[in-house]
C-alpha cells in the first residue's frame, strides 16, 4: 500500500465518513427529492415510527436512497405502505414493484432511485439496514422535520 493511500485511509475525514460521520450530518429533509419528502409525509400520516433516510449515493449502484420506517403491527405496516404507494401514484410516481405485502413483516416499495422499507419492529431490529449500510449518510427524521415538510 502506498504511503499516500495509507495517509488518506487514516485521515479523520475518511474515518468519520466510513462510520456515518460528517456525511450523515450534511443530509437534511429540505434537500431530499420531493417524492421522498412526500413518502415521509405519507408514512407520518399513518403514524410510522423511527423514519430514517440513508444516502447511498456513491456506495450503491442500484438506488440512491433508502427510506426506512417502522409500523407497530401487520395492519399498520400495510397501511403505511398503502398510503405511500397511493400518495406517490396520485402525484405521478407509481411504484416499480412492491414486495412482502402479504406477510407484512418487511414491505419493500421500489421507486428506482429510492427504495422504501416498511418494517415491523422485530424485523427492523433483525435486519438492521442502518448498520448494514452504515457507510452512507444517515438522516433520522424528527417530528419537527416532518412538521416542516413543504410539499
Amino acid at each position: 500500500m502506498s504511503q499516500k493511500l495509507k495517509e488518506q485511509s487514516l485521515s479523520p475525514e475518511v474515518q468519520a465518513a466510513s462510520i456515518g460521520g460528517p456525511a450523515a450530518e450534511s443530509l437534511s429533509v429540505a434537500e431530499l427529492d420531493e417524492r421522498i419528502r412526500r413518502a415521509l409525509h405519507a408514512a407520518a400520516e399513518k403514524k410510522a415510527l423511527e423514519p430514517t433516510v440513508l444516502d447511498l449515493r456513491g456506495i450503491a449502484s442500484f438506488t440512491d436512497f433508502f427510506l426506512i420506517v417502522t409500523g407497530a403491527n401487520r395492519r399498520q405496516v400495510q397501511a403505511i405502505s398503502d398510503e405511500i404507494v397511493e400518495q406517490l401514484k396520485h402525484h405521478g410516481s407509481p411504484a416499480s414493484r412492491v414486495e412482502g405485502y402479504q406477510n407484512a413483516e418487511w414491505i419493500l416499495v421500489d421507486y428506482g432511485d429510492f427504495v422504501v422499507h416498511v418494517f415491523d419492529e422485530k424485523a427492523r431490529r433483525f435486519y438492521d439496514l442502518e448498520r448494514l449500510w452504515r457507510e452512507g449518510g444517515r438522516l433520522n427524521v424528527s417530528p419537527d422535520d416532518l412538521a416542516k415538510l413543504v410539499l
